[in-house]
């Protein structure tokens, strides 16, 4: 990947886009992880004026502190409007959480209120975008998106633009390393931070990024998996269940069409 070429690739698509949208900025949620820190860094070399938003939800100690410190250092390196707000949402997650019915945990449950965390963290992007006439970037990789679906549908799937989803995990890292993100974030295992503990990515899809990323290509170039090892067959099932299961994600909304005879 020629990484300084595709850097300025999509800090122009980025302007291009903003400027044809006629809105003012962009805002974004930060997380602490690596795809966060990178769109956050895209964003604010476009120029315009970036929001940082930190929407912690029983968040785990390091993952905020890792946030926290990228966005100083994207204000101390950049001289556009670089903005950040703390929104704590924990105690309207847990009032949400009260409302509903009671019932047993189990993992649907569990799952079920990891995306409810993600919708709201959502529903607080676009209220700052609305009043600011900011457009919600999107921190999505091409894996995340296109390939597995590991995303929340209408939450951190809810953007208006995804500046890195036609990069894999491993080309996000190259451009962490071009733009100088701090360390810490670059090692730091990742994590959606749904579940307000340390659970990381790998933890729940069963996979390493490296490891989807090559299945991704095996798949999409048709290999056989008769010549596969154990390891590489259980990736490679691992990659192919996450992708049929979540074509809902990735696919537009099915709309019912009424034949036209029948309007008449």
């Amino acid at each position: 990947m020629q990484t300084e070429k595709v850097v300025k690739y999509i800090v122009d698509w980025l302007k291009s886009y903003l400027e044809t949208s006629h809105q003012k900025g962009f805002v974004i949620g930060i997380s602490g992880g690596i795809d966060s820190a990178v769109t956050s860094t895209l964003c604010a070399m476009t120029g315009y004026p970036l929001l940082n938003l930190e929407m912690p939800i029983h968040q785990e100690k390091n993952q905020a502190e890792r946030a926290k410190k990228h966005i100083e250092w994207l204000k101390s390196n950049f001289s556009s409007p670089v903005n950040s707000i703390e929104v704590e949402l924990t105690n309207t997650f847990d009032s949400i959480v009260n409302t509903f019915p009671k019932t047993e945990s189990s993992n649907q449950v569990n799952l079920a209120l990891a995306n409810t965390r993600s919708r709201l963290r959502m529903t607080s992007l676009y209220y700052f975008a609305g009043i600011n006439n900011y457009l919600v970037a999107g921190t999505g990789n091409k894996v995340e998106d296109f390939g597995v679906g590991f995303y929340t549908k209408y939450g951190d799937g809810g953007v208006d633009l995804s500046p890195i989803a036609d990069l894999l995990k491993s080309e996000v890292y190259e451009i962490a390393s071009f733009l100088g993100i701090n360390t810490d974030i670059q090692k730091a295992k990742p994590t959606d931070g749904l579940f307000g503990d340390d659970r990381s990515d790998e933890d729940q899809l069963g996979a390493s990024y490296d490891e989807l990323e090559w299945a991704m290509q095996q798949k999409e170039e048709g290999k056989i998996t008769d010549d596969f090892s154990e390891r590489e067959k259980e990736v490679f099932d691992v990659y192919s269940r996450l992708n049929r299961i979540n074509q809902h994600k990735m696919v537009p909304i099915p709309v019912c069409e009424i034949p036209k005879e029948l309007m008449k």
